[in-house]
């Protein structure tokens, strides 16, 4: 059994929405919108509240790529898997990453600065290969500049 834990903004959140099952992707939205990611505390709170097992909450979070049960670190840095970076270096720029940060695909940075992810395809494959860091997207990458990249991103409030 989970220690119950008080959170104001996800009683505020639940407060908010009908007891429907089909309220459950929006409350899943909204409290990992407010807490980061989805601890196992407050899986069972928005289960007990709409009536739905623990279980089947877990299978829709592991269904959707939106929803994360770990923390994030403060950016996001993302890879491109895709054909177009693959044929163009692709490989080279995740291994240079994953050397600068310290972690592999789906970890945090011990300092909790960086998630590292790769993706299937950032639909940029005129500029492959391609990395982003939050919301900007840097082309025609090479190992060296992802790392020039990082660091630069580590010296920016992160």
């Amino acid at each position: 059994m989970i220690e119950a834990v008080v959170d104001p903004a996800v009683d505020h959140i639940l407060a908010e929405h009908p007891r429907e099952r089909t309220m459950l992707i929006p409350v899943l939205q909204q409290v990992q919108g407010a807490l980061g990611y989805l601890p196992e505390w407050a899986v069972q709170r928005v289960a007990e509240y709409l009536h739905i097992p623990v279980s089947h909450v877990y299978g829709i979070i592991t269904s959707y790529t939106q929803f994360r049960l770990t923390p994030r670190g403060e950016k996001l840095v993302r890879v491109c898997r895709g054909t177009a970076c693959h044929v163009r270096g692709g490989a080279g720029i995740r291994k240079a990453v994953e050397e600068e940060l310290g972690v592999a695909p789906g970890e945090n940075t011990a300092d909790m600065k960086f998630t590292y992810e790769t993706i299937a395809c950032m639909g940029a494959c005129g500029l492959a290969p391609v990395m982003a860091v939050e919301s900007t997207i840097y082309g025609e990458m090479t190992p060296a500049r992802s790392r020039e990249v990082l660091q630069a991103e580590r010296g920016n409030g992160g």
